[in-house]
């Protein structure tokens, strides 16, 4: 058990019969009134984001989640298969428990968040940025620099995102997976 003091970004909770992260939390004194805490919720299991107002003191269940390392192993109609870098064991996770599995590559490490009381699989985060080359871009001209225009660019993944026209077919780019944006170019 915690109360609203103890609420920090990443701290999760159970809340209405599901478990969430606290992405975003504010004490809030108004002049007139109890205090109370405002906060942005996003459910572990579903991915959604919701808004919730705690009174201030208030007690909360919280949930204890371990990340462990995993690898990507491949994908069928099963799922996406993983294999936990420790023991070795692989389990399979449908598409609605990764973040970003469209920039997933073979043999990519990523961390598999558990339920600790539990020890079921909750869901899958990729690394922050991966780096991921580009098999199919048309070609940019001399001087395309001075504007933020953009063009679609497919990775080797097989993921389009929009990229300066700068960027050409063969380049490795950093991608930043919690917006799915273009970061810059990687140099080798």
């Amino acid at each position: 058990m915690a109360s609203t003091a103890d609420f920090k970004n990443g701290l999760c909770i159970e809340f209405n019969h599901d478990l969430f992260s606290i992405v975003e939390f504010q004490h809030v004194k108004p002049g007139k009134g109890p205090a109370f805490v405002r906060t942005k919720l996003k459910s572990i299991t579903t991915g959604k984001v919701i808004e919730n107002t705690f009174t201030s003191g208030v007690k909360v269940v919280t949930a204890r989640v371990e990340r462990r390392p995993h690898q990507f192993l491949f994908k069928d109609d099963l799922g996406y298969h993983f294999m936990d870098s420790n023991t070795f064991e692989q389990i399979p996770l449908n598409k609605e428990k990764i973040n970003a599995p469209e920039f997933m590559k073979e043999g990519q490490e990523v961390e598999v968040i558990y339920h600790a009381e539990t020890e079921t699989a909750l869901g899958c985060e990729l690394p922050q940025f991966v780096v991921l080359e580009i098999t199919y871009s048309e070609p940019g001209m001399k001087g395309d620099t001075a504007t933020n225009a953009t063009k679609p660019a497919t990775l080797e993944t097989g993921a389009v995102i929009n990229v300066p026209l700068f960027v050409n077919e063969g380049d490795k780019i950093r991608i930043d997976t919690r917006d799915k944006s273009y970061t810059e170019r990687v140099k080798e």
